[in-house]
């Protein structure tokens, strides 16, 4: 037993830097966070494929705290409460959910991709909740033409959308083909 838990943790650790790393080769950025990067989500899925949704959020949380770190979010001037809520909505929650993608993993191949598809239906919710909540009123909505002005859900769905959409596609083929090599497959659910 507690062999198993050693490699369990020494797996995770392996994937959190991963993801990690992967978090630093974004394919574009946008001006105000969110960028859709390569891969980035993808280790952390695999965790909780192969070893279940605790590991998975425990992973995720620690993932949360890095991307806090390299996102630069004290340096914003924000107030206090709005910096808690940011801390909360951008980085904690939006981050950890993504440790529930094994939560249909006993539903093989489509259990999993539905998975990946669950957690980043809940990570864009987290952001987009921020964005009509913490940044609804914030002048770089002119920055987008007028009809942006006083329309935060337009602004945070788009705005949201435009980075979560092309990241969940890129996490969902990179699965798609890590889970469809059978040695893979092997490897990452049921090798244990």
């Amino acid at each position: 037993m507690r062999h198993t838990k050693t490699r369990a943790l020494c797996e995770c650790a392996i994937l959190l830097a991963l993801s990690v790393v992967l978090s630093y080769i974004p394919i574009y950025k946008l001006p105000w966070g969110g960028s859709v990067t390569l891969f980035s989500m993808l280790p952390l899925c695999l965790i909780s494929f192969k070893h279940g949704i605790k590991w998975g959020l425990g992973t995720a949380f620690c993932y949360s705290w890095f991307q806090i770190l390299q996102g630069g979010v004290f340096g914003w001037g924000l107030t206090p409460l709005m910096l808690i809520g940011s801390l909360l909505l951008d980085y904690i929650l939006a981050f950890t959910v993504i440790g529930l993608a094994g939560v249909l993993r006993k539903k093989g191949f489509a259990g999993m991709m539905a998975g990946i598809v669950l957690v980043s239906a809940l990570r864009f919710l987290s952001h987009f909740l921020s964005g009509i909540i913490l940044w609804a009123n914030l002048e770089q909505f002119v920055a987008f033409g007028q009809e942006w002005v006083n329309r935060p859900l337009l602004y945070s769905l788009v705005y949201n959308g435009s980075y979560m959409l092309p990241e969940l596609i890129l996490t969902v083929v990179g699965a798609a083909i890590l889970l469809k090599i059978p040695q893979l497959r092997r490897l990452i659910v049921e090798g244990n």
